[in-house]
């Protein structure tokens, strides 16, 4: 490898809008998709929700163009990844996704509304 390849792969751009959402339209694939296979719900939003940050911080070094040079912390990622994730999915397949999250959610989209 190169000192040219070494150097382009330190260059990591901040996620854009684009981005986030192709991220969070596969976690919530990946939540629909499980969630018929049988495994539970807590376990796939897991697994989607890890699988987000992971690309956020490996391909973007945890930047969010929308948010500046300011990288976020990987506790709010996960929270971010996890209510994008579940509110997509709510769209495509509501029926797999607890009643009990289902209002949280609504109670906190209705929550930022005001």
């Amino acid at each position: 490898m190169s000192n040219r390849e070494i150097k382009a792969e330190k260059q990591l751009v901040p996620a854009t809008e684009k981005d986030l959402y192709l991220y969070k339209g596969m976690g919530a694939s990946y939540l629909c998709i499980a969630s018929k296979a049988g495994i539970e719900f807590s376990k796939a939003v897991g697994v989607a929700t890890a699988t987000y940050v992971q690309v956020i911080e490996g391909k973007h070094g945890g930047l969010i163009k929308e948010l500046g040079n300011k990288k976020l912390e990987r506790k709010k990622l996960f929270s971010g990844a996890e209510f994008q994730i579940v509110t997509t999915a709510l769209q495509y397949c509501p029926n797999s996704i607890p009643k009990d999250v289902s209002k949280k959610v609504n109670e906190i989209i209705e929550k930022n509304k005001k």
